[in-house]
């Protein structure tokens, strides 16, 4: 940099020599001493730019060297700062790590604790739901089913299907016919005997229903008529024999309709009966080999009061019917041959099919298109190959709740 200071300064004085006026011959005095006054000026500019520069090069080493001093304790600094960071990262992880066990403890109680409460209160609903179908079927019937004493044809017919019953509570003796599967015509006897015997007066009262009936599981409780109405898919119809209309109608939910109550029987997709406990519905839930669905139905508004999904298969099956709250399904092979019960659902639990004796029914060339029990009779109405049958019972006492 001095060297450079130097050269600029010579090129100062050439630069002024340059404009000097051209030597003469003769030396003038006046302009020699201008000449040396102006180079005395110079040097003395020259010393000044000599001594500035000196005193910038001591200036920038000076701030060089605390530069220097500055990057090597900033270098001190940056070292401590990322061993502080480094440690506190470590401290963060380390806390962290420790937060989230406390948290997942945390959840596992809350977990464990939302468990027990769900069980309790699943404990608590069973206890109720329990309860509630205890007082639902508390009625004064304790009997089960032990076997089938004897056989009664009452009648025949050219009808391979349909159905015949009593009033399921009513002291009355008459006796209604429902001949085939779909049909809204309705015979009335008097009793049993004028059934019997065609000449006996006075002659059977014809009933024309304002809706046609679908399948054999119509029942008569209380004076009123209850069928699957023809056409739907799930419709049951409360008609009022007495004054000829309809008295009220519901949907039977659960997949009823849809497919078959039982195999053996190829009209009857909705089965309704009656026992000591009041209205029920059997149909097949859903799937290929599905299972009958049991519905306990209040007769006098058509709401449905609970329904239970047995383990008794619709394969096979050719009726059912109610007993004391229990339900009895009869099986036969291909429709022919032995029919025998080996399939009962108690809702409240009290009879378990292992314990259940051998229930044969006497054996009948085809199966049957309907069997209804009569709670005030005590036994079973049924249709088979136009045959109408009563089959007498013999029951024993349920063993008590525990």
């Amino acid at each position: 940099m001095m060297l450079a200071l130097r050269r600029a300064c010579i090129f100062r004085a050439l630069v002024f020599m340059a404009f000097l006026p051209p030597p003469q011959c003769t030396q003038d005095p006046a302009m020699v001493h201008y000449i040396y006054q102006r180079f005395q000026v110079l040097e003395q500019g020259l010393q000044k730019c000599t001594q500035a520069t000196r005193a910038y090069i001591q200036d920038f080493q000076e701030f060089s060297k605390n530069i220097s001093t500055m990057l090597g304790r900033c270098h001190t600094y940056t070292s401590e700062y990322k061993s502080a960071v480094h440690n506190l990262a470590l401290r963060v992880e380390r806390a962290q790590r420790e937060i989230d066990y406390l948290e997942y403890l945390r959840e596992a109680d809350l977990c464990v604790e939302s468990e027990d409460k769900m069980l309790a209160e699943k404990l608590v609903q069973e206890a109720e739901e329990e309860e509630r179908i205890r007082t639902l079927l508390n009625a004064s019937c304790d009997n089960m089913l032990m076997g089938i004493k004897s056989l009664k044809i009452v009648k025949k017919t050219m009808d391979t299907d349909g159905s015949w019953m009593k009033d399921a509570v009513s002291d009355s003796p008459k006796v209604y016919v429902f001949i085939g599967s779909r049909n809204n015509t309705v015979w009335e006897f008097a009793n049993i005997r004028a059934f019997m015997e065609d000449s006996t007066k006075p002659a059977p009262r014809k009933l024309i229903l304002t809706h046609s009936w679908q399948g054999t599981g119509q029942v008569i409780y209380k004076g009123f008529l209850f069928f699957h109405s023809q056409g739907t898919l799930n419709e049951i119809i409360k008609y009022n024999l007495q004054k000829r209309i309809v008295e009220d109608r519901m949907l039977l939910f659960g997949g009823a309709g849809r497919a078959l109550a039982y195999q053996h029987s190829p009209s009857t997709y909705i089965d309704l009966a009656v026992d000591e406990h009041g209205l029920w519905a059997i149909h097949s839930g859903p799937g290929i080999h599905s299972h009958l669905v049991l519905t306990k139905i209040e007769p006098d508004t058509l709401g449905v009061e609970h329904s239970w999904d047995t383990p008794c298969r619709s394969q096979d099956a050719e009726a059912s019917f109610l007993l004391c709250g229990v339900l009895y399904v009869v099986y036969s092979s291909g429709g022919q041959g032995a029919h025998r019960i080996t399939c009962a659902y108690d809702p409240l639990g009290t009879i378990i099919e292992e314990n259940l004796p051998n229930l044969f029914f006497p054996r009948r060339p085809r199966s049957h298109s309907m069997i209804h029990y009569n709670p005030r009779d005590k036994q079973l109405y049924a249709w088979n190959d136009g045959n109408q049958i009563i089959y007498k019972l013999q029951t024993k006492r349920k063993q008590p709740l525990q």
